[in-house]
């Protein structure tokens, strides 16, 4: 019989560990309701290992919030700086905004967690200010290649407007993707995503997604772009 192996986690895998753990109890309890208790009974620990990486439970939801907001905007960063064309590029974008990792209930469920402290906690606020930026940055980056590409350097100028308006757009779609996802067919709400913002940049239904991302029932029926004044 073969010796099992034994794996010693380090202080990295530890603290990943911990902040998985605090997440699975926010979604579960909320962020009032998830105790550190909690939390050292769902990561298999105790309290005083817990206080060996974190200072206060604060710091712990501090660290839970940053994790949340990584894995909620990691992959539209990476799909806005991957290699291709700008449309390629800018058509992953979208993807990435709708993909299962984002759309699950339970990223709602933090996400709805999360958000009331915003306005009321300066680190919190820091966090989410870190995250939108780099998002909004790596668009706007991403449309001035696209418009670049394309031959609309008289667009560049409007950049940082587009930027804005499509985030919003695709900000929407998701909290429809996660909280009436029911109410749409399969694909429907990504095809309208990806007819939505061919309209708000000005360009042919299909010039950015292929044949499959067409919404169903709207074939014939173009997507209304939003002007600058419902923006």
């Amino acid at each position: 019989m073969s010796r099992r192996t034994f794996h010693r986690a380090s202080e990295a895998e530890r603290r990943e560990d911990l902040i998985a753990a605090t997440l699975d109890c926010i979604a579960e309890f909320g962020i009032q309701g998830a105790t550190v208790r909690q939390i050292a009974a769902r990561a298999g620990v105790t309290g005083g290992l817990i206080r060996h990486y974190f200072e206060s439970k604060d710091q712990m939801m501090q660290a839970a919030y940053r994790e949340m907001m990584a894995a909620m905007t990691s992959g539209s960063i990476e799909a806005a700086n991957s290699t291709g064309t700008a449309k390629r590029r800018l058509g992953r974008f979208i993807d990435a905004n709708h993909s299962a990792t984002v759309t699950d209930p339970r990223m709602l469920s933090l996400w709805a967690a999360f958000i009331g402290h915003i306005p009321h906690d300066p680190v919190f606020a820091a966090i989410h200010r870190e995250h939108y930026t780099a998002i909004l940055s790596a668009l706007e980056n991403l449309l001035r290649d696209f418009f670049t590409e394309n031959g609309r350097t008289q667009e560049i100028p409007r950049c940082r407007h587009h930027t804005v308006a499509l985030t919003g757009l695709l900000d929407g779609l998701w909290l429809e993707a996660t909280l009436a996802n029911d109410l749409f067919a399969e694909g429907e709400l990504s095809a309208l995503a990806f007819r939505s913002v061919e309209a708000l940049l000005g360009l042919k239904s299909g010039e950015l997604s292929p044949s499959e991302h067409t919404t169903p029932g709207t074939e014939n029926h173009p997507v209304i772009a939003p002007t600058e004044k419902d923006i």
